[in-house]
């Protein structure tokens, strides 16, 4: 049989660069490579496994939907959708809710919806415009790589979706300014900007945001593809600014390891797209959306409790630690600056069996929520210890 590499970079289009690693098992915080070798996993399928791998829960609640039904079109109901869809709405104040598939796919609905709203309301087709912020990151696909406020992405796929404007992060008065125009409809941020090199945003920022758009019945979008279930501290990271959005999407974490997207509704958008204007063959699909219910009974206070507490650790054991300009994100959503280039640190670290990411010129941790403590502390001492041999 082919090395599984070279079959990889014989049949596979080369969209990412892809470490010389082939992952075959693991469990919770800890994977296997073809070669046996141990890792303990910060990166957690970039905030996706959000109980780590092979979680017994885990796979009992989706193994048993899929013994049922693995799939049925949207043309009918399912238990497990309707169900995840009470949770959400129950656990977060929001009103209704859409699947989809990704968190790609939760923003262009989230577009969808906003741009119907200003619509519907007053009958133009000149109020379409979303502003978002410099470093954002929303989505590969057309509409939401237009969004994205990083120029670097904006090159290649011409011509782009129009009806996007960009402004500085935590800039008042850029944003209020942006707010003022007559043909804006949105505003979507993202409280902590993930790809966009773990930036959260000031809550003074958020609040006059927020409250600037209120004024002039602009809608705010709250991304939480990667922020979201959990990750931050809190189920969602707005209940950490005292907000209540008129539309969040989330995806990443909510099931667990397997492709879900979802978009909550507030009160002002919960009845905005109706029978025909928006649709998923495989948006809440049973045995994701059973995943997902799994998944969200068990973040509850205690996890949450704890998701703080290995946060405030990780603070305390890298903020002024040798070789570490800064620290910065929520909860276990963290980003270190340093004095080496993190692709060497993430490269070294991997060498001695640790998974951690880039973000930016960052290196980035997304642990499982429930990664044990002592799991983390070794990894998080083999991470200190590599950022300071590069600065020696």
């Amino acid at each position: 049989m082919k090395n599984i590499i070279e079959l990889d970079k014989t049949y596979v289009a080369n969209t990412y660069a892809r470490a010389s690693v082939v992952f075959t098992h693991g469990k919770g915080s800890l994977l296997y490579d073809e070669n046996g070798k141990e890792y303990i996993d910060l990166g957690s399928g970039i905030a996706v496994n959000a109980f780590g791998v092979a979680d017994e829960s885990y796979i009992e609640a989706v193994t048993t939907q899929l013994s049922k039904l693995q799939h049925v079109s949207n043309l009918y109901y399912t238990e497990p959708q309707a169900t995840l869809a009470q949770m959400l709405c129950e656990r977060t104040g929001m009103k209704k809710v859409f699947f989809a598939n990704s968190g790609a796919e939760a923003n262009e609905c989230a577009i969808k919806t906003a741009r119907k709203y200003s619509s519907d309301k007053y009958s133009t087709k000149a109020r379409g415009t979303i502003i978002t912020l410099t470093n954002s990151f929303h989505g590969r696909t057309l509409a939401t790589l237009s969004a994205t406020g990083q120029e670097a992405m904006h090159t290649h796929f011409y011509p782009f979706t129009e009806g996007f404007i960009h402004v500085d992060a935590n800039d008042n008065k850029a944003m209020e300014e942006a707010l003022l125009r007559d043909d804006v409809c949105a505003v979507m941020m993202e409280l902590v900007q993930g790809e966009g090199g773990i930036n959260v945003l000031d809550k003074e920022f958020v609040l006059n945001t927020v409250q600037k758009a209120k004024e002039r019945d602009i809608l705010v979008i709250i991304d939480e593809v990667q922020t979201g279930n959990g990750r931050t501290g809190s189920l969602y990271a707005f209940m950490q600014y005292g907000i209540t959005p008129d539309i969040v999407s989330t995806a990443k974490g909510l099931a667990g390891g397997l492709p879900l997207g979802a978009i909550l509704f507030g009160e002002s958008t919960k009845d905005t797209l109706s029978a025909g204007t928006h649709g998923s063959t495989f948006g809440g699909n049973p045995v994701c959306a059973q995943g997902a219910v799994n998944i969200l009974s068990r973040i509850d206070d205690e996890l949450l409790a704890q998701v703080k507490e290995k946060s405030a650790y990780i603070f305390n054991e890298l903020m002024g630690a040798k070789g570490v300009k800064s620290v910065s994100g929520l909860g276990l959503m963290i980003g270190i600056e340093c004095t080496t280039p993190s692709p060497a640190i993430i490269e070294k670290c991997r060498e001695m069996g640790v998974i951690v990411l880039a973000s930016k010129n960052k290196v980035r941790l997304l642990p499982a929520l429930n990664i044990p403590f002592d799991t983390l502390k070794k990894a998080i001492a083999i991470l200190k210890d590599v950022i300071a041999s590069f600065a020696e």
